[in-house]
């Protein structure tokens, strides 16, 4: 098993999550991950609340982190489908994303992603199908 670290490093290559969003992985486990970020206003829609798409991008990189912790691995999963429920939202603060295995087949996987703020109320929750390929 990778340090954590190790896995930082490796995922720093996901630039839209790491550097444009700013997501920051706090637990890095196979079959669990939990990914961080802290809202700023970049991350603000037109009517004060968190944009969408930072939700999902934080609930897609818990899963690729959880999914893909093992980076030394001659395969890599990847999102097949994935659905999004958004509960609340909210306009500051820090946001944790909890990523967990809920089957791990041969070929594909499924995973439930829940995003918390920061007196840990569920703001959304995601199911993700993954597949899993031969890296290139």
């Amino acid at each position: 098993m990778k340090t954590l670290d190790e896995v930082r490093d490796f995922f720093a290559n996901d630039k839209y999550a790491t550097q444009v969003t700013g997501i920051e992985i706090v637990k890095a486990d196979p079959g669990h991950s939990e990914v961080r970020l802290k809202i700023d206003d970049r991350h603000i829609n037109a009517v004060g609340g968190l944009m969408g798409a930072v939700f999902f991008t934080m609930a897609d990189f818990a899963f690729a982190v959880a999914v893909n912790s093992d980076i030394d691995s001659e395969y890599v999963t990847v999102t097949l489908q994935s659905s999004i429920s958004f509960m609340r939202t909210v306009g500051s603060g820090t946001l944790t994303a909890k990523a967990d295995v809920v089957r791990d087949g041969k070929s594909t996987c499924v995973y439930e992603i829940s995003i918390y703020s920061d007196d840990n109320t569920e703001l959304c929750r995601v199911v993700t199908t993954g597949s899993r390929v031969r890296k290139k």
